[in-house]
């Protein structure tokens, strides 16, 4: 017994380095593994009743319709801005006439579903991290649970649904403000003309493009919904717990939807 405490006392400071030089990635392992373990309940727990309908409209009123103007008002003036963008490039050889296409081409397929995510990301999932983290620290997932309700079922699950459907709609009124943005701006403003501008949408924009926005839209929301109530529902540590839970939602989400976005499209464009 005394040799083997001398063996595992000479290896201690091995193990030590070791786990000081490999921290960084079983950190990361250990919050793709609570990620993943969290996810897979929410999923089990959503197809299990009791079916809570209220809270999933409430979810869905929270996340979908307050969204409402900010993604409404960020859709604008990205529609505005690429017009005004493409037409001065097209402009330069004659061909201002296509702008409606390209423009509605890249609404649809890439910016209608990323920036529109994102602004999901910044005003409801940092609001989920929040709520769900301050109710971790004050104890009231630990009183659900007394109750015999399953936390996951009650906080987590309706909001990922929720996430799912909702997205996918403010990605698509995302769209039709940009692209009204777009023809004021090159129409009203850049004297495009209005004929050459809906026909070219008309001929080239096709479903699949519409298609491939709205699949990006709704992994999107998934991700949204499972990173930041896990990051709440992992918070601890009081006040300052629930404030880096919230950090680490933002950031995890965003930096999240852009990888998802490359692989994707990278799906999609293969098919």
């Amino acid at each position: 017994m005394v040799a083997k405490a001398k063996i595992a006392s000479g290896f201690a400071p091995v193990g030590a380095f070791f786990r000081h030089q490999f921290s960084p990635v079983l950190n990361v392992l250990a919050a793709l593994g609570d990620y993943l373990l969290l996810t897979g309940q929410t999923l089990v727990w959503m197809c299990r009743p009791p079916y809570r309908f209220g809270r999933l409209l409430e979810a869905m009123e929270f996340i979908g319709v307050q969204s409402i103007f900010i993604v409404s008002l960020t859709g604008l003036f990205s529609g505005m801005v690429l017009a005004l963008q493409t037409v001065a490039s097209l402009r330069t050889f004659g061909a201002e006439g296509i702008v409606g296409q390209l423009v509605a081409q890249a609404m649809t397929r890439e910016i209608s579903p990323v920036f529109c995510a994102l602004m999901v990301t910044a005003r409801a999932g940092s609001s989920m991290a929040a709520e769900i983290g301050n109710m971790r620290v004050t104890e009231q997932i630990d009183a659900i649970t007394t109750m015999g309700v399953s936390p996951v079922q009650y906080l987590v699950a309706p909001r990922l649904l929720a996430a799912v459907l909702m997205v996918p709609l403010l990605t698509v009124l995302y769209t039709l403000v940009g692209m009204g943005g777009a023809w004021f701006v090159a129409v009203q403003g850049l004297g495009v003309d209005p004929g050459s501008f809906i026909s070219n949408i008309e001929q080239n924009v096709l479903p699949s493009d519409f298609r491939m926005g709205e699949i990006k839209a709704a992994c999107f929301g998934f991700l949204i919904a499972s990173i930041a109530c896990q990051n709440g529902f992992l918070a601890s540590g009081g006040a300052r717990g629930v404030g880096l839970a919230t950090t680490r939602a933002v950031v995890q989400g965003a930096v999240s939807l852009l990888i998802a976005n490359y692989l994707i499209t990278t799906w999609l464009m293969d098919l």
